[in-house]
């Protein structure tokens, strides 16, 4: 599963089987004959990047350890409608037990990992990187998380944890730009960067008289954003949020910040239509 820590997913699995699953299949069980062998595909409906074959295959083992998952493509992969993604074969049961939150998972991930590739796609040869914010499923983080480096992006701190960023709200609590950053500065370790948000150029001063490593251009518009990288003139880096689309990421990375963060790429992508398919014996 590339860099998903197994423990962590089988985890967030074993929550997912629980909630679909519960004490048992009751349908399945009074359908289908418990000798029962299938082989089946998963295949994609619509084009896109796929991500969460190593989570599907962990639902999969999770309901039954004795089914067979194969994987046909490699998490990041782009693909075409009809193409096979994943083949399962064991229990009938156990397949259609564990087939609905199987795809879940894979249709979340690889719509995730596809939204982001668009994103990616539109500010090539530019030095900007897409990244991704805190708003993420509650619970599935870690995964959401995953789909964006499969598509090409990046990810932006994991949680309240391994990064400062110093928020409109905290400014109002700590009275201003230059304090915030100096209480940050003060109490983190030096390994932490910080990162504070402004929404004004006499804001942006102030970050960069009080030493911010990172300044966060939210909600301005490009004229702003274009004077506000040319005040900073590389002192420290730069990110813009807020509003982003397909339509307007390339202008906004044509002004030269190091970084365009996007929530709507784990909050809002649409899932990718895939199905799984039991081949006829």
């Amino acid at each position: 599963m590339h860099d998903l820590p197994c423990a962590q997913v089988c985890e967030i699995v074993s929550r997912a089987l629980a909630e679909d699953v519960g004490p048992g299949d009751v349908f399945t069980a009074a359908t289908v004959a418990p000798e029962a062998q299938c082989r089946a595909e998963i295949v994609a409906k619509a084009e896109g990047v796929i991500a969460g074959l190593g989570v599907a295959r962990a639902t999969f083992h999770a309901v039954d350890p004795s089914i067979a998952f194969e994987a046909v493509v490699a998490d990041g992969a782009r693909v075409s409608t009809g193409t096979a993604v994943g083949r399962v074969t064991g229990s009938t049961r156990s397949v259609l037990t564990a087939e609905r939150t199987a795809l879940n998972f894979l249709q979340r991930m690889s719509g995730i990992a596809t939204l982001t590739a668009q994103y990616v796609e539109a500010v090539k040869g530019t030095k900007a990187r897409i990244l991704d914010t805190r708003k993420t499923a509650p619970g599935l983080r870690l995964v959401d998380k995953y789909a964006v480096r499969m598509g090409g992006g990046s990810n932006h701190r994991i949680g309240l944890f391994d990064g400062v960023l110093i928020k409109d709200n905290h400014l109002r609590a700590a009275g201003g730009v230059g304090e915030a950053v100096r209480r940050a500065r003060a109490a983190a370790h030096h390994l932490l960067k910080i990162e504070v948000e402004v929404q004004t150029l006499e804001e942006v001063e102030e970050a960069i008289a009080a030493g911010a490593d990172v300044i966060l251009l939210d909600n301005m518009e490009i004229g702003e954003i274009a004077g506000a990288v040319k005040l900073i003139a590389g002192r420290c880096e730069i990110e813009v949020s807020g509003g982003v689309t397909l339509s307007t990421v390339r202008a906004l990375a044509g002004t030269g910040v190091d970084y365009i963060s996007v929530g709507k790429l784990t909050h809002s992508a649409p899932a990718l239509d895939l199905s799984l398919e039991i081949a006829d014996d």
